[in-house]
């Protein structure tokens, strides 16, 4: 476990204008209202909520999030189950293919670790290939832990998955033949649908998921097989499907931070308000006649899904951010009113995609009281930063 280092201990009690540039900050109260909005949601909806810790990367923020209800993380990597659970997580699902000999092996250990101390772990599988060397993986451990298994079927994200319908019918039968693995139920998410900027467009996308969700657990009963549990969904489409009577369980994790990429989405009007809730502090360096530059460029934030947003300033006086390479921003006057930041200046930015942002960082900044007003209050360790594996 990575030490906090001394100069970031020595910034909790300072105010926010004090912060080291460039830094990636956690407005705490806009965050807790973030949390308490999705437990609320899902305690409306009679649904579990299991948020993806792939966003966070942090037991700290994870363990926050079961204390408000949630049932545990997701996980993409073996390496952030691992990290994670290091750290006090014990209820651990890597929602994701795992094939290697060797990572299976550590998955079986995992599994064994988090049964001994009363916890779980689940994994998601979409070939007969992969239960076979699942089980191998678990049978070499001298433990009688099992594993949770979930079936993922290919909801159009064209990625992982097995087809809805019988060729899944089959994963689970074969799944639910070996002792050591429990048929937990059905993956299914729709990851491409959670950035469709038209709400109509993604409520249509999330039926025909949910037809698919249904028809595939439907088949699997038939079949003589219960289906504890269909788990998916995120951010952009909860709404729909925590509706649809299908899933128990909603994955979303972006609502905790929120970013500028789900910024541009149309709300739903029965979506809670999630807030922005991560930025970038930066400070500007260089003021010319015709643009100013700041010292955040793409080495202190993600860019896949566009550049960050200047935060708070009204339409009027808005700054737009350009590209300046991997330690500049370049910022331009775009409001009718706006006028260049004077050098010196501190702004806000927030990121175009939350996940790769924080994966930069090693802790994050949690600031209590507001990004105008505010003072530190806690430093957040990032345990699965770089957890790749």
């Amino acid at each position: 476990m990575k030490p906090i280092p001394e100069s970031l201990r020595a910034s909790i009690g300072l105010r926010v204008d004090l912060i080291d540039t460039p830094a990636l900050v956690v407005d705490l109260d806009a965050m807790e209202r973030n949390i308490q909005r999705m437990a609320d949601f899902a305690r409306k909806h009679q649904v579990r909520w299991r948020p993806h810790a792939k966003m966070h990367k942090s037991a700290e923020l994870a363990l926050l999030l079961q204390q408000a209800g949630a049932t545990g993380a997701c996980v993409q990597k073996v390496s952030e189950a691992e990290a994670l659970a290091a750290a006090g997580v014990n209820d651990l699902y890597i929602s994701n293919q795992v094939i290697a000999a060797a990572k299976l092996l550590r998955v079986a250990r995992l599994a064994h670790q988090l049964g001994l101390r009363g916890g779980r772990l689940a994994l998601a599988v979409d070939s007969e290939e992969g239960i076979e060397r699942l089980a191998e993986a678990m049978a070499v451990t001298a433990s009688d832990a099992g594993i949770d298994v979930f079936v993922e079927i290919d909801v159009s994200q064209r990625r992982c998955g097995v087809p809805p319908g019988e060729p899944a019918v089959a994963l689970a039968l074969a799944v639910a033949r070996h002792a050591r693995l429990r048929f937990a139920g059905l993956h299914a998410y729709h990851g491409r649908a959670q950035h469709l900027r038209g709400a109509q467009a993604r409520r249509e996308a999330i039926a025909a998921v949910v037809e698919a969700a249904r028809h595939t657990r439907d088949l699997i009963t038939a079949a003589g097989l219960a289906v504890p549990l269909v788990t998916g969904a995120g951010t952009g489409t909860l709404v729909h499907e925590a509706a649809s009577g299908v899933y128990g369980e909603l994955q979303a994790g972006s609502f905790l931070f929120m970013d500028a990429d789900y910024a541009g989405n149309e709300r739903e009007p029965a979506q809670p308000a999630f807030e922005h809730a991560l930025f970038v502090k930066t400070q500007v360096i260089s003021s010319q006649e015709t643009h100013a530059v700041c010292d955040a460029g793409h080495k202190s934030h993600a860019i896949d899904s566009g550049l960050p947003i200047v935060a708070m300033l009204p339409p009027e006086r808005a700054l737009r951010y350009a590209n300046g390479g991997d330690e500049h921003g370049i910022l331009y006057a775009d409001g009718n009113k706006a006028r260049l930041p004077s050098l010196g200046r501190m702004l806000w930015l927030i990121p175009g995609h939350c996940d790769p942002t924080v994966n930069l960082y090693d802790f994050l900044i949690g600031v209590r009281g507001g990004l105008a007003h505010g003072v530190v209050e806690r430093i957040i360790r990032v345990d699965a930063r770089g957890a790749l594996t």
